[in-house]
């Protein structure tokens, strides 16, 4: 693959298209599986290249594009080279505030059929918080308070703030504030399957209306502005699910030929001897309400107990982040900001495209693992 460079001419890559495997997602007779196993662990890592391709058919005028590119580099992803080829002016660029990375692509009204096609390679591994290992870690004191303060859609005092105070009452560590407001999101929220996308983040909507339906970036990050409020830094980690589950889940793995719906919000929150914890609790919700054909009520079933145990602390490297960035400024943008960025954004003099429409939008995602 060849890397990217940040001019604003057109980079062309050859043999970009990748060798899919359309097989279908695993099913688990679920009548025959009273136990189940959920623990993803460490120490193998994973190689995808991710391919966003986006046509533009028909022609909508004078469109400004943006795709994410993944930026998050820690022990448990490496986001490596991207490579990407355009009939549009194509320029590498950021945010220019929260260290997003991203792909900008202006098409002339003139172009007869616009399309931009990005691949990016990105090593991943599972996680798992070692409880009985506690750790000297640092991090830098302005990144952590950073991570303490409200954004629009995250505000961290009022009903906020009162919510968890109220949830945290009696606990005195980091970790026990962190169990009690992950185990308050399952107990109180729910897994809305008629929300669009992902959903908005607006908690504090949420909490005035008492209506805790919602998805992925609604229930993380309700769980990360309740850990805000009570001075746990805490942030949303947006990304998508690349690889059917190694455990069995339906719902925790995606189809690597059909990824444009598999946008999946994760949290972390910064713990004291631990450093930044993996956390997610609306993936909870979601084996509750989804896995099943009959909604899950308890967090205690056979199904679920295992993934709620796994996944405060721990995820699976069946998932890759782009970013975790809040209220994203998009360079060139004629539109307001946008709460996040996980998914292809584009508009036009009409306005924005639909990003929840990828058949509308005539956007495709797919992965393909490189194996050793």
């Amino acid at each position: 693959m060849t890397t990217a460079h940040a001019s604003g001419r057109r980079k062309f890559i050859t043999n970009s298209a990748l060798a899919l495997a359309a097989s279908a997602l695993p099913t688990i007779n679920f009548a025959q599986s009273s136990e189940r196993k959920f623990a993803p662990r460490p120490g193998r890592w994973r190689t995808f290249d991710v391919t966003t391709r986006v046509d533009l058919a028909p022609p909508q005028g004078a469109t400004r594009l943006w795709l994410p590119i993944p930026c998050v580099n820690t022990d448990w992803q490496q986001s490596l080279q991207s490579g990407f080829s355009s009939n549009g002016e194509t320029v590498l660029s950021s945010d220019g505030q929260q260290g997003v990375r991203l792909l900008y692509v202006a098409f002339a009204a003139d172009v007869a059929q616009p399309f931009v096609e990005l691949t990016s390679r990105i090593q991943t591994q599972d996680r798992a918080t070692a409880w009985a290992q506690k750790q000297n870690v640092r991090e830098d004191a302005a990144t952590l308070h950073a991570y303490t303060v409200g954004t629009r859609l995250l505000p961290v005092d009022g009903i906020v703030r009162q919510t968890a105070q109220a949830a945290t009452r009696g606990a005195r560590s980091d970790v026990e504030k962190a169990q009690k407001l992950y185990d308050w999101i399952v107990a109180n929220t729910f897994r809305e399957p008629k929300m669009r996308g992902c959903g908005e983040g607006d908690i504090k909507t949420m909490l005035e209306t008492g209506n805790l339906g919602g998805k992925c970036a609604d229930l993380n990050a309700l769980f990360v502005g309740l850990c805000r409020a009570v001075g746990l830094p805490a942030r949303d980690v947006y990304g998508l699910r690349v690889a059917p589950s190694a455990f069995g889940y339906r719902e925790l793995g995606g189809n690597p030929a059909q990824l444009a719906s598999a946008q999946h919000c994760r949290a972390e929150v910064f713990l004291q001897g631990y450093g930044w914890v993996a956390m997610d609790p609306a993936d909870v919700t979601k084996v509750m309400r989804m896995e099943t054909p009959e909604w899950i009520k308890s967090p205690q079933h056979a199904l679920v107990a295992p993934v709620k145990q796994a996944l405060f602390g721990g995820w699976e490297g069946n998932w890759i982040a782009f970013n975790t960035a809040h209220d994203v400024s998009l360079p060139h943008a004629q539109g307001a900001q946008v709460g996040f960025f996980m998914y292809p954004m584009a508009e036009n003099d009409a306005g924005q495209l639909d990003s929840y429409a990828p058949d509308r939008f005539k956007y495709q995602i797919s992965a393909q693992e490189i194996k050793a």
